[in-house]
């Protein structure tokens, strides 16, 4: 049964600030509760109902540090869905610091205000499909701890570092080790012609704005989807993260082909 303390605690995660002052998040979700107990990170309560928790090998409940068992009802006021799974975990922050040339000495995604965690969440999955494991946001992207990205990277986010960093300082160590710099435009080269590279940032903008202006002259190779049809209507523009699975999937087939 969860403690008074425990709701407030857990509810308080559901919160950019709570987050970042218990340097603590929540993951919901059979699925994606096992992979976190199996993945080797910091578990520090698991909260699941009774069938869930007997369904675990010993050596999954042994990874958790608290093991509370509660009922739908009690999942029912600490979680962010509508209608719970069978368990939720408190996992603790990774203490990891940016290496920026580990991070440029490979493939890797920069993401320029992006506000939408459903999106932030997909870009995510994506990258760890396609064996991408850097991605570096602006100070303004949403948070990669808020519970909707989480749900929406479906456990991916356990093979994708995600930094916070300044993106002109970024880029522009990327520009100084003469490192290419794809960003998605309108006006830029297809990117089914387009001559890739194995190793460079791919720069993706604001789902409405798109690149902020401040970052194109970092810009060394502008590539864009282009659209294969003339219908008008309803299919103005590629949402961002369904951009991000066409984009990496042609650098995937350069970096493996």
């Amino acid at each position: 049964m969860l403690s008074k303390k425990q709701v407030s605690l857990i509810v308080s995660l559901q919160k950019k600030k709570g987050r970042d002052e218990e340097k603590l998040f929540v993951v919901e979700g059979d699925k994606i509760v096992k992979e976190f107990l199996a993945s080797g990170m910091k578990v520090v309560t698991l909260v699941a109902k009774p069938e869930f928790i007997s369904g675990l090998t010993s050596d999954l409940v042994k990874n958790a540090g608290d093991v509370i068992t509660v009922n739908y009802d009690e999942l029912k006021k600490v979680s962010t869905l509508k209608t719970p799974h069978n368990a939720m975990a408190v996992i603790e922050m990774p203490e990891i610091s940016a290496d920026y040339d580990i991070i440029l000495n490979d493939l890797c995604v920069a993401l320029d205000f992006i506000q939408d965690p459903g999106n932030l969440g997909t870009i995510i999955r994506s990258a760890a499909w396609f064996g991408i494991k850097n991605i570096v946001c602006s100070d303004n992207c949403v948070d990669v701890y808020n519970p909707k990205v989480i749900q929406a990277s479906m456990g991916a986010i356990l093979n994708v570092d995600v930094w916070y960093l300044g993106l002109s300082d970024f880029l522009g160590k990327a520009r100084g080790k003469n490192i290419p710099v794809y960003g998605t435009l309108l006006e830029g080269e297809s990117i089914y012609s387009k001559k890739l590279g194995k190793k460079g940032v791919i720069l993706l903008g604001n789902e409405s704005k798109g690149i902020s202006g401040d970052l194109i002259p970092f810009i060394t190779d502008r590539i864009v989807i282009p659209k294969f049809t003339d219908a008008v209507h309803g299919i103005e523009s590629l949402n961002v993260g369904m951009a991000a699975s066409v984009i990496f999937s042609e650098f995937a087939k350069i970096k493996n082909g």
